[in-house]
């Protein structure tokens, strides 16, 4: 009878419980990445990401309080443990587990995520494409930018592209011009900084991660690095303008005006010389500025959108709907830009979506991780309305399609990605063989055992 009525009875949901949850890290996957896996008593795994140069312990503290439960519930496991996400790399873990469970809930009922979610919208994801981890050396300016970004649109067929280009880079590009004025030494500490930060957290330097005695630096580079935008008090100069004007100029030269290009990471600018900048390049027809400000300046959003013409987008590290719908209701932005590895997960994020639309903002997608991720925001993205483009970084990653077994032929074809009919995610596992070769130093092996979190629990309701 079963058989006749096409009912699948290869679990029973019902008695499903969590065992175990493990992790493995990975170096250069483009950033450092981390997935997470999700055990059964049914044999059944559930795959999620946490978010890019994060850390496992955000997922591994709350793995007390999974243990034994129903993966299938998953609003309800979400909601306990949403008070224990954060900003930014802080709600990597709530999002990671989220999505694993999603994965998992999948497999156990046999229908792909998105049905889950209410069905289709679209059949595919764009996808929108950035520099890359791993360009050819070169002198980064406008020029070089743009011819990289015009191989990879000839190579995968991508139809918007991005690229990084803020007031420091332009600074190094002009070494003999004045492009910032800074207090004397100040522009120097931040630049090394930066760039120590940067291969820090990349894993280029692991023996320094363990080293006692440097931990007085690296705290000290991490307080710059953390310092919000008004407090560096950089100023641009006009020949600083003239300048990163003629950087977007040579972009547009090499892409044409036909192609959407969008603009991150523009420099750690106040208020006034953010509108001043983004003045000078209203006429290069960007799709959107993106983190010109912190994502919780609401305020300073709104004056910046009355300044200037150019689409702001923002997001990227604000962890829940709660969190983005001040930037939605105050109309600070036109475009939200949240990370499904740190937003919350599948559902919470495709709520975001849904919530954005109500006041007529849309959605465009971080994701700077591997193909759990990049699954995990097609199957929200197909369910969600006003959701437009989901990013990649990955373009020079040869392996990162690899992470990944059962999907059937490349993640991304022509510009887009489809989730297809598989249940959950749509990927029968991951490559252990692949992650073997690429873990990042210092930090375990693939699915190393996690028995210590077993026991890890505490009275988390919150009110006594």
């Amino acid at each position: 009878m079963a058989e006749e009525m096409n009912i699948n009875r290869n679990s029973g949901p019902s008695q499903l419980k969590i065992t175990d949850m493990r992790f493995v890290n990975l170096k250069d996957a483009p950033m450092h990445c981390i997935l997470v896996k999700i055990y059964t008593n049914q044999g059944i795994t559930g795959i999620g990401e946490i978010r890019d140069f994060g850390s496992c312990y955000y997922a591994a503290m709350l793995k007390g309080r999974l243990l034994g439960e129903n993966p299938c519930n998953v609003e309800k496991i979400f909601k306990r443990l949403k008070q224990h996400g954060g900003p930014a790399r802080q709600g990597g873990g709530v999002s990671g587990i989220e999505i694993a469970l999603w994965d998992l809930a999948g497999k156990a009922y046999g229908v792909p995520v998105y049905q889950m979610l209410g069905g289709r919208y679209r059949d595919s994801i764009r996808v929108y494409c950035d520099l890359g981890v791993n360009p050819p050396p070169g002198r980064r300016d406008g020029r070089f930018i743009a011819n990289v970004l015009k191989g990879h649109i000839e190579k995968f067929g991508f139809t918007m592209v991005k690229a990084v280009m803020g007031v420091e880079g332009v600074q190094h590009l002009h070494p003999d011009q004045t492009v910032i004025s800074a207090p004397a030494g100040q522009l120097s500490e931040m630049s090394e900084s930066g760039e120590f930060y940067y291969h820090l957290i990349r894993g280029d330097n692991p023996e320094f991660r363990n080293d006692p005695s440097t931990f007085p630096q690296r705290n000290r580079v991490y307080d710059n690095a953390a310092m919000e935008m008004p407090y560096v008090f950089y100023r641009i100069t006009e020949r600083g303008l003239d300048l990163f004007e003629q950087e977007i100029a040579a972009m547009r030269d090499v892409l044409g005006y036909g192609i959407p290009l969008a603009i991150d990471h523009i420099g750690r600018l106040n208020l006034e010389d953010c509108g001043r900048l983004l003045r000078r390049l209203e006429k290069y027809n960007l799709a959107w500025v993106e983190d010109a400000l912190p994502p919780y300046y609401i305020q300073e959003y709104k004056e910046l959108s009355r300044l200037s013409g150019v689409p702001l987008a923002t997001g990227e590290d604000l962890f829940s709907l709660e969190n983005f719908e001040p930037l939605c209701r105050e109309r600070a932005v036109p475009i939200i830009h949240p990370d499904i590895c740190s937003a919350g997960g599948i559902l919470e994020m495709k709520r975001i979506g849904d919530m954005a639309q109500r006041y007529h903002a849309a959605m465009i997608a971080h994701m700077c991780e591997t193909p759990v991720a990049a699954l995990a925001t097609a199957h929200m993205g197909v369910a969600t309305e006003n959701f437009v483009a989901c990013e990649f970084n990955a373009p020079d990653v040869p392996w990162w399609d690899d992470i990944v077994t059962g999907f059937g032929g490349p993640i991304i074809k022509n510009g887009f990605i489809t989730p297809n009919e598989k249940p959950g995610l749509g990927i029968d596992d991951i490559n252990d063989e692949a992650l073997a070769e690429h873990l990042m130093p210092g930090m375990g092996g693939v699915w190393d055992e996690t028995s210590f979190w077993d026991t890890n629990y505490s009275t988390d309701k919150k009110f006594s």
